[in-house]
C-alpha cells in the first residue's frame, strides 16, 4: 500500500512503534484490573496498534514531528478519519491480509467494547480513542494525589451535558446506537429534572466538581406498569429514535405508584471503581428512603441491562432477570425495594471486580 495522505504508512508501524512498546501495552490491557470485558489478547493487539496509529496520523496531519520510535502513548485529541482500508493495513501488518471489511467488524467490536467511538457521516469514517486513563498516564505519575468523590443532587444547568456524554458510549454498546446522542439526553435528563429531581443524583470529583457518576429513580405512573412485562426493548428511550416516552412518570403524593424504574445507573468507566461504586449504591440506598416519603407504597424496582457491566452489578446485589428481548440483548431486571434497602453493601460486593469494565 502507498503511503497515505496522512504522511504515515500503516505498514510501517512496528518501526513506528515498536514490536515491545506494543506488547507492552497489550500486558496492561490484559491485567485483571484494567481488561475490559470480552478484550481478548488478539482484540488487544488490534486496539494498541489502532491507537499508536491514530495519534501518529494526527501529529503528521497537524504538522507536528512526532517521536521516533514512539515510546509512550497519549490520548489522540477528538475523532481522527480512518478508512476500512487503512485499519486493515495496521491490523493485518505482516499477518495473512485480512479484508477491508473484516477490519471493518474488529472497528465494530471495539465501539462494543467501549474502547472507541466511531462516526460516518456518508463519506468519511472517524474514530476516536476512548481508553483506560491507567494506560495514558506515565508510570512515574501513579503516586500524584488521590481524587476525592462526593455524592449530589443533579444539577440539570451544570451536569445534563457531561453526563450525557458518558451515558450515550454506555448505550452505543447495543451496535453503535446512533439514537443515543448526548443532546437528546441531555435534553431528556432537563426534562425528567423537571418532574421528579429527588431521583437524579451524580457522584461528583471534589476537584473540578464535574459528574462522573449517575443514576434516576424513576416513579412510575400505574397505567405504565404493564411495560415491565412486556419485551423490554418496547421500553428503551434514551437508547431510541422515538419522541413518545414509553413509560409516564408518577407524581409525589400518588398512593398507587408502587414501582420505580431505574432508567440509568452508571459510572463513567475511567471512574469504575470498587469505593467509587458502593459509594453511589450505598447513595442510592438513601434516595429510596426519600422517595418513600413522596411515595408511601413502593415497592418494585425495575431496571434495563444495558451494559454487561452494569448487569453484573445489578446480580451481585440482588436484582433477578425476569424477561429477555434476543433482538436486542436486553432484559428486565427485579428486585424488591425492602431488600434492597436492607442490603448490605459493602458484604455484597466483597471481592467483586467490575472495574475498569466497558
Amino acid at each position: 500500500m502507498s503511503s497515505m495522505q496522512s504522511g504515515i504508512n500503516p505498514e510501517e508501524m512496528d518501526r513506528l512503534f515498536p514490536i515491545e512498546q506494543q506488547r507492552h501495552y497489550v500486558s496492561r490491557l490484559m491485567k485483571p484490573t484494567n481488561r475490559v470485558v470480552g478484550l481478548t489478547r488478539c482484540r488487544a493487539e488490534y486496539f494498541v496498534r489502532l491507537w499508536a496509529y491514530l495519534l501518529l496520523k494526527q501529529q503528521f496531519t497537524s504538522g507536528k514531528t512526532p517521536q521516533s520510535p514512539l515510546k509512550e502513548l497519549s490520548l489522540p485529541q477528538g475523532f481522527i478519519p480512518c478508512t476500512h482500508r487503512e485499519a486493515a493495513a495496521v491490523f493485518y501488518a505482516h499477518k495473512e491480509r485480512g479484508s477491508d471489511r473484516a477490519a471493518g467488524l474488529i472497528l465494530d467490536k471495539l465501539v462494543a467494547l467501549g474502547l472507541i467511538n466511531k462516526t460516518f457521516d456518508g463519506n468519511t469514517i472517524c474514530l476516536q480513542i476512548n481508553t483506560l486513563s491507567k494506560l495514558t498516564r506515565p508510570l512515574e505519575t501513579d503516586s500524584t494525589p488521590k481524587v476525592e468523590f462526593a455524592t449530589d443532587a443533579f444539577n440539570p444547568r451544570t451536569d445534563a451535558i457531561l453526563v450525557a456524554s458518558f451515558l450515550a458510549r454506555n448505550y452505543n454498546w447495543m451496535n453503535n446506537n446512533t439514537a443515543a446522542v448526548p443532546h437528546r439526553i441531555a435534553r431528556l435528563l432537563r426534562k425528567w429534572a423537571q418532574f421528579y429531581g429527588t431521583g437524579m443524583r451524580v457522584l461528583r470529583r471534589c476537584d473540578n466538581l464535574n459528574p462522573v457518576g449517575f443514576y434516576i429513580f424513576y416513579p412510575v405512573a400505574p397505567e405504565s406498569e404493564q411495560n415491565f412485562f412486556l419485551p423490554p426493548g418496547k421500553s428503551l428511550h434514551l437508547s431510541s429514535s422515538r419522541e413518545e416516552d414509553p413509560i409516564a412518570i408518577a407524581l409525589p403524593g400518588n398512593l398507587d405508584c408502587t414501582s420505580i424504574f431505574i432508567r440509568s445507573w452508571t459510572i463513567d468507566r475511567v471512574y469504575m471503581q470498587p469505593a467509587q461504586i458502593c459509594q453511589l449504591l450505598k447513595d442510592s440506598q438513601k434516595t429510596l428512603v426519600r422517595m418513600q416519603g413522596d411515595f408511601p407504597n413502593l415497592c418494585d424496582m425495575y431496571a434495563l441491562s444495558i451494559h454487561p457491566t452494569t448487569e453484573k452489578l445489578a446480580l451481585a446485589v440482588g436484582f433477578q432477570k425476569t424477561s429477555q428481548d434476543v433482538t436486542l440483548g436486553v432484559c428486565w431486571l427485579y428486585e424488591a425495594v425492602d431488600r434492597f434497602l436492607a442490603l448490605d453493601i459493602d458484604k455484597a460486593l466483597a471481592g467483586a471486580e467490575f472495574a475498569p469494565r466497558e
